[in-house]
């Protein structure tokens, strides 16, 4: 039985892939519309110590449900150079298929969130611990309208000038110049759409909004790195006064935490809360920093915490990106 299978293979990687010591979440992606399939994978799932919550998506406004498969579905590998009617009217089928069969969850003794009219309205039960419950948050700040997400360092500073990290200074004549150009890019690529802009508290990223003229938020979760002790200095400083230092960054970036400072782990906790309201919003222009901005990168690319800090987030250039069902679509733009 495939289901089975699958349900193996899932167990699989639980034993092999993950560590013992930290939580660990697995998506058993499957219709699962039937109260014995729905059985069938509870008892699995308990004779392996395995908790399971259930998720069901509801649907009853039917221009929601064309909307969906047009911007969803009809970019899934099973259609995949599909003239885009036939595949519509191929899923329409699919849906008419499942739905004679079909058994909303009503079981009481197990845990599922349903959302109704993608995420219009959400029915929770059993929801009994911390991972269940930050699973139902990120759900709930879900969408799925088409937007685009720029992301683009500030403008160069004149601690960039002098190769030292951290600080708060003002942006350089380039940085200045730069400024003055992203509205014109921003307008090039986004037309006439609404957008807002958020930036950290730091000035150089406050000053290289100035000539935007959209709404504007300052996020202190959006601040450079805390670069700790070693705040102000070049590299070659760090190197010199702190070569211990030095030399463990270099062994464990993402680990590493500056003396009186952060490490890139603590960046990703800081920025939790600005990625979930990311989720929620629509088009949005983030002017921020290098490290922080690999880390937003890195979760809409989904790529993995050790490549996260050598991520090329170059000064003077903006990044669009795109969310789809099935990745994120990247464009740079230099200026």
């Amino acid at each position: 039985m495939a289901a089975l299978e699958a349900l193996n293979d899932v167990l699989e990687w639980f034993e092999k892939e993950t560590d013992p010591m930290v939580p660990a979440i697995a998506i058993y992606d499957a219709t699962n519309s039937t109260v014995e399939r729905r059985k069938m994978i509870l008892e699995f799932c308990s004779s392996k110590a395995l908790k399971v919550m259930f998720i069901e998506s509801i649907c009853h406004d039917d221009e929601l449900i064309m909307s969906n498969i047009k911007e969803v579905k009809l970019s899934s590998p099973d259609y995949v150079n599909k003239d885009p009617d036939q595949a519509a009217e191929d899923f329409k089928a699919r849906i008419a298929h499942y739905q004679k069969a079909y058994e909303t969850i009503t079981e009481k003794d197990i845990s599922f969130i349903k959302t109704i009219d993608l995420g219009t309205q959400f029915v929770l039960h059993l929801v009994q611990d911390y991972l269940q419950s930050r699973i139902v948050f990120y759900l709930m700040n879900l969408h799925i309208k088409p937007r685009s997400i720029f992301i683009s360092r500030h403008g160069e500073s004149m601690l960039n000038v002098k190769g030292a990290i951290g600080g708060d200074s003002d942006l350089s004549p380039r940085g200045r110049i730069f400024a003055e150009k992203l509205p014109d890019l921003i307008k090039k690529n986004l037309g006439d759409k609404k957008l807002t802009v958020w930036t950290s508290t730091l000035k150089r990223t406050i000053q290289s909004a100035e000539h935007l003229t959209y709404p504007k938020l300052s996020w202190k979760a959006l601040d450079e790195l805390d670069a700790g002790v070693c705040d102000g200095m070049t590299y070659e400083e760090i190197e010199e006064k702190y070569p211990e230092d030095f030399h463990l960054r270099d062994s464990d970036k993402y680990n590493y935490r500056y003396r009186g400072g952060e490490s890139y782990h603590d960046l990703v906790v800081r920025l939790e809360p600005v990625i979930m309201e990311l989720e929620r919003q629509e088009n949005i222009l983030i002017i921020s920093h290098q490290a922080t901005l690999r880390c937003i990168y890195a979760y809409f690319l989904n790529l993995p915490r050790d490549e996260l800090p050598y991520i090329n987030i170059p000064l003077h250039t903006v990044i669009q990106l795109t969310p789809k069902a099935y990745g994120c679509e990247e464009v740079r733009y230099k200026l």
